[in-house]
């Protein structure tokens, strides 16, 4: 009405005919016009509820791709549908395409068929259109701006794009035509829905874990998590595609070649940043990433990665799991198996053994269909955001089938020569001769790849999926699946069949292990299959190392000979101040000339952070919590740090504090209500892995004043 008159003012001022004027107006009126959109946001409305996006934060129209909603449209004349057309378009990225479908258009149709864009009017109130609206559920994930086109007799009309009504498309695991369908919901609450889990470390004997808050609904996050698909330099026309996606962001979490979210550090030094131990979640990283433009966040290490990884992918509607492997094989030749060079006297030659074998290396599995391989493929994927080795130029591994890695088809992408080496290669020794060659004179066929852990579904308990990456050890199918892969190694030739041995050596502890700042102890014992005497040269010593295999420090050395009837114990004392710790030994027969070697590793178990809520914890009222810590160490700890967060009751929280032992209270004030999680850290160069978590549950203020 009001442009009206101002056309009726300004032509009166010019002095037009009062035909002219009638004519104008007339003219300005029919045309059909859109006055405004109502995308029915609400998180409690139908569209984000029927959609699962009714817990991201804020008030942003999150969908997911291949299933309906809803809308209004306000127009400026009621809707003619003999004589008016209306359709809607959607646009994404820097230059918007129809045949790259990141310009979609969508028509106005009679009747909805679905699996396709279309929309529907399904009811009419004077001036308003309900629509309802479905989407491809392979359409490009992302931010859309969308617009609406009409047109009459009188001629087209648009409606501008409005940010408030621009639209973000996720993966949807709720519909049967998304690759990345899953079709139980208890799995979808969990590997989707979840955020909050648990992330294992340590050793095979002593497997530890840590609550992680993975937040990938808390403010910010879905926009940190677009940011980096932009900061990929990819194009989004390819973000329809549940592989090539988990592809950008294995390499876009790690730093090394891209600026991504995350530089790994494995000095021991975190001087500048955080240390990788203190992170209890990923949302302060992700936050600070974008807060930044790019400025790759200090400091991370694999369970890191995994974590922020886990978060980016579910926050975009991939399931996604963090997975734990221990005795995990880091191949750096594609040999498919670990190997290790010793000199005459069995001493490791340090400068050829690039490969490693970690106490444990934490990845994802997520869960997609593989159109791009041969059927039986599709399920659980694993990426690694770690920065390793390069894939296709790029630090980045995966999606690698389970499948396949199982299967040792380690010519399927992506990169399963590199996963089938960490869970299920041979580990081979080889001495130097006189003449510079090698000799393959051991090798270790059930080392590598124990206890594969995650989360349980709808639990706090460990899930062990090993059968998941390897047959049984020992199986002829396990047999079968190795020999498969080493025939498209490096070194195919030099894979052999076991030859009998007759002294065999197991290594124990007893219960859960050694404590931080107290002699370790252990047992070997030796045994003899034979019927006859052997006489045998055991040498040991012990090393502290990074929990990746590299050595850092050798504590203790001893050499001893025994002769061994049917068995014999060896009890070695050790004191170490690090939490990864190893005992290597090598041993040679004098009767038959058998040589072996190998690696025991364990961990120094450190004591708990403990957390004990004070009072009750009331949604908006300050809550107390109690935390206390005993310093297991003889010298005084420097530069403690604690880090404290929670969803739903605080954001990261750092405390200075400088005392060996420690009871300290702190006040925060929960946001939502319901069962949270409190975490804790603790941070200093003399202890890592120290964390402690505790639950709570959050009333709301109306419940708690009755």
């Amino acid at each position: 009405q009001s442009n009206n008159s101002w056309v009726v003012l300004f032509m009166k001022a010019n002095k037009v005919p009062d035909f002219t004027l009638s004519y104008i107006f007339v003219f300005t009126e029919l045309l059909l016009k859109v006055r405004s959109i109502n995308l029915m946001k609400s998180k409690s409305g139908e569209n984000r509820t029927e959609h699962h996006t009714n817990r991201y934060h804020g008030d942003d129209f999150v969908i997911r791709r291949g299933q309906n909603f809803q809308l209004w449209i306000t127009l400026s004349r009621p809707f003619n549908p003999n004589t008016d057309k209306l359709h809607l378009e959607l646009k994404t990225g820097p230059l918007p395409t129809v045949s790259k479908e990141t310009h979609v258009i969508i028509p106005l149709v009679e009747a909805l068929e679905g699996n396709r864009w279309e929309a529907a009017v399904v009811a009419q109130d004077d001036k308003r259109l309900n629509l309802s609206v479905n989407s491809s559920p392979s359409a490009v994930i992302g931010r859309y701006q969308l617009t609406v086109e009409t047109n009459c007799a009188n001629g087209p009309a648009s409606f501008t794009a409005d940010p408030a009504n621009d639209i973000y498309m996720l993966f949807n695991p709720w519909c049967e035509g998304d690759t990345v369908f899953m079709d139980s919901e208890d799995v979808r609450q969990e590997y989707v829905l979840n955020d909050v889990g648990r992330i294992y470390y340590g050793t095979e004997n002593q497997i530890g874990a840590r609550t992680w808050n993975y937040g990938q609904f808390d403010n910010g996050i879905l926009a940190a998590c677009l940011y980096i698909l932009e900061k990929s330099g990819t194009l989004p026309s390819g973000w329809g595609d549940s592989v090539n996606v988990v592809r950008i962001i294995s390499a876009m979490v790690n730093s090394p070649d891209d600026q991504g979210v995350l530089e790994g550090n494995w000095s021991g030094d975190y001087s500048g940043g955080t240390s990788p131990t203190a992170w209890s979640g990923s949302v302060e990283i992700l936050k600070a990433y974008h807060k930044n433009k790019g400025s790759p966040v200090k400091y991370g290490q694999c369970w890191v990665f995994a974590g922020v990884v886990t978060t980016v992918l579910r926050c975009l509607g991939i399931p996604c799991r963090p997975v734990t492997n221990f005795n995990s094989a880091h191949d750096t030749d594609v040999s498919l198996t670990t190997d290790v060079y010793l000199d005459e006297n069995l001493e490791p030659i340090d400068h050829l053994n690039a490969d490693s074998i970690w106490n444990f290396h934490v990845w994802n599995d997520c869960w997609m269909a593989r159109p791009d391989l041969p059927p039986g493929n599709g399920g659980w994927q694993a990426v690694d955001a770690t920065p390793q080795e390069t894939s296709q130029g790029s630090y980045r591994c995966g999606p690698a089938s389970l499948a396949a890695v199982r299967n040792g088809q380690v010519y399927l992408k992506y990169d399963c020569p590199f996963v089938f080496a960490e869970v299920n290669s041979d580990k081979i020794y080889w001495q130097k001769n006189a003449n510079g060659t090698f000799t393959q004179i051991y090798s270790e066929k059930k080392t590598v790849g124990h206890y594969i852990s995650t989360k349980a579904v709808g639990s706090d308990e460990r899930n062990d999926i090993t059968d998941l990456y390897k047959y049984p050890e020992g199986t002829e199918e396990e047999r079968i699946a190795v020999e498969t892969a080493c025939r498209y190694g490096s070194k195919a030739s030099a894979f052999s069949s076991s030859k009998a041995e007759d002294v065999s050596v197991e290594v124990t502890m007893d219960g859960q292990g050694p404590t931080m700042g107290n002699d370790a102890e252990l047992t070997i014992t030796l045994r003899n299959s034979s019927s006859e005497k052997r006489t045998v040269t055991l040498n040991s010593q012990a090393v502290v190392m990074y929990y990746t295999g590299v050595p850092k420090a050798t504590v203790r050395k001893h050499t001893v000979e025994v002769d061994v009837a049917t068995f014999f114990n060896v009890m070695f004392f050790a004191m170490f101040l690090d939490t990864e710790t190893a005992l290597d030994w090598s041993l040679e027969v004098r009767e038959t000339q058998q040589v072996q070697a190998t690696q025991f590793s364990f961990r120094l178990r450190t004591p708990d952070l403990i957390i004990k809520p004070i009072g009750k914890a009331v949604v908006g009222e300050k809550t107390a919590i109690e935390i206390s810590f005993t310093n297991p160490l003889p010298q005084v700890l420097k530069a403690v740090t604690f880090n404290m967060e929670g969803l739903g009751l605080l954001t990261a929280r750092k405390i200075k504090y400088g005392r060996a032992s420690v009871s300290l209270t702190e006040y925060f004030i929960p946001t939502l209500p319901g069962p949270r999680k409190l975490l804790a850290s603790l941070d200093c160069k003399q202890l890592t892995q120290v964390h402690g978590v505790t639950d709570i549950t959050v009333e709301e203020k109306s419940n708690a004043a009755l």
